[in-house]
């Protein structure tokens, strides 16, 4: 029988049971899907001749010491990272202005100042807090943040800002919206504009980007690979194509676990472990065990409500050097709106995309590694905000309707693409696809097509929020409703639960 048996394999469940598989623990873990590393996962297209990575672009926490870094050196990996441009790892364009994010806080004051020079002493006083609130939060390149809130008491600026937005705290110190934008511009990273996005979610990322942003050298699924072949290498197991339809309690604690195949229903499996890990999204686990086998506690805790989804295209262009058309080793953010919660407003309440927000990835650009895809040819990735029950009502009802919705977003951004970033798009790409909300909630299988699990709002953020402790007796949580979304927050949540369990630290 298994020490742990894991339910899922995204970041957080890889870096957990490689981890518990490094220490000697028996680990298995089922997979619903073909490919491991859930949103993290790498898949190929045109029979291998392009590969993807589902949804993560850059990363941080990576460098030497900090947290991503420790874990693999723990497990004996060597996986190479690779620097975005220290001198610009994100670069934002908005309707007048434009900005390049270095990694260095004293340069981007100065660059914004030089831009908005009435306004300097705010913008230093902002970023002044920023770093402070950061500090409070633990540092986010250290291995316990929000959890500790019981501890911040020497942090009283952290807590000042414990139910801000990122617009309340704009405001607070009254920044013109052009600067507003230009700092929020990522806001794609969380799928929230200022209004509704924690402050505290916004913290984290941008000050871990700020301590360097990163892309593995050999692309995502090196990371992935790696975390599986510890795993294997050590005793454990992964099955694909078992999806998990049933968790059997009693007494407080789980006694199996029921799978089938999703291309076979008929064929019917029966798993048991000394204790479970679940990868899979909290609620829909209560909902698949029963609510009234939780603490009160946790079923307030459970009672979240899932962050928007994306619409994304995954495209290769050809014959084109997208060095020359000014794109390198960053990451673009565009709005062609001013004002990102319009912006937001109109794509996601009011279907409206014709002045656009998204995102642009040149994953190829990144790394020397180009066996993404063939030579001659780049990847490109554009991501923008999409809401699920618009999309799911028309597959389920119309899916012509569906497709010609599909089409409508992909045409507005690539109206813009072509206009600012890469003339003639159309006509120098031999390939892409798209993906909607619909496509995450079947590939991936995230409730209502959610990218980062819970919605990343104060009301989400803090002390109320779900931690690995189910209440049962043998059951953890373990992904990013219960920890943190992304690539680091996955393996925070991973190797919080190896810490919390093992007594020890990484």
């Amino acid at each position: 029988m298994s020490n742990y048996l894991i339910l899922g394999s995204g970041i957080s469940a890889l870096s957990f049971g490689a981890l518990m598989a490094k220490s000697g623990k028996k680990v298995h873990v089922l997979e619903a899907h073909e490919y491991p590393g859930g949103y993290g996962h790498t898949f190929s297209e045109v029979g291998g001749k392009y590969k993807f990575n589902a949804q993560f672009h850059y990363v941080w926490g990576c460098g030497e010491g900090q947290l991503v870094d420790r874990v693999l050196k723990r497990l004996g990996l060597d996986i190479p990272f690779v620097h975005l441009d220290p001198d610009g790892f994100d670069h934002m364009r908005i309707p007048g202005y434009s900005l390049s994010i270095p990694t260095n806080y004293s340069e981007l004051i100065k660059r914004l100042s030089d831009q908005f020079p009435s306004d300097s002493l705010n913008i230093k006083n902002f970023f002044d807090v920023v770093r402070s609130v950061s500090k409070g939060l633990g540092y986010v390149t250290e291995a316990d943040t929000l959890y500790k809130m019981n501890r911040w008491s020497s942090s009283f600026q952290a807590l000042t800002y414990y139910h801000n937005t990122l617009q309340d705290v704009f405001d607070r110190f009254n920044l013109p919206l052009p600067v507003q934008s230009l700092i929020a511009s990522q806001w794609h990273d969380f799928l929230l504009p200022p209004q509704y996005l924690s402050f505290y979610a916004w913290v984290l990322l941008f000050d871990g980007y700020m301590h360097g942003a990163f892309y593995p050298e050999h692309h995502f699924d090196s990371v992935i690979n790696g975390l599986v072949s510890v795993i294997r290498q050590n005793g454990g197991t992964i099955e694909f194509q078992k999806e998990v339809v049933g968790i059997n309690v009693k007494g407080g604690q789980v006694l199996e676990i029921l799978a089938q195949n999703p291309n076979n229903p008929h064929e019917r499996f029966t798993y048991q472990a000394k204790e479970y890990v679940c990868n899979m999204d909290p609620k829909r686990t209560a909902s698949m065990i029963g609510w009234n086998h939780f603490s009160k506690d946790i079923r307030k805790k459970l009672s979240y409500e899932y962050s928007p989804s994306n619409f994304m295209i995954y495209a290769a262009v050809s014959d084109l050097d997208l060095k020359e058309l000014g794109f390198g080793k960053w990451n673009n953010f565009h709005s062609s709106e001013l004002d990102l919660n319009k912006a937001f407003h109109k794509m996601y309440y009011e279907f409206d995309y014709s002045a656009p927000s998204f995102a642009l990835c040149t994953p190829s650009l990144m790394t020397t590694d180009h066996s993404g895809c063939p030579e001659g040819r780049s990847l490109v990735e554009i991501l923008t905000v999409a809401n699920y029950e618009y999309f799911k009502r028309l597959k389920f009802t119309s899916p012509k309707d569906y497709k010609a919705s599909k089409k409508y977003v992909m045409d507005c951004l690539l109206d813009v693409v072509e206009k600012e970033y890469i003339p003639n798009f159309r006509d120098i790409a031999p390939f892409h696809i798209t993906g909607s909300p619909t496509t995450n909630e079947r590939f991936c299988w995230s409730p209502e097509g959610h990218s980062y699990g819970s919605n990343l709002t104060p009301q989400n953020m803090g002390i109320g929020r779900l931690n690995y402790n189910s209440s049962l007796k043998n059951l953890y949580f373990c992904n990013a409703s219960s920890g943190y979304a992304g690539f680091y927050g996955g393996f925070w949540t991973g190797s919080r639960l190896y810490k919390t369990l093992m007594r020890e630290e990484i």
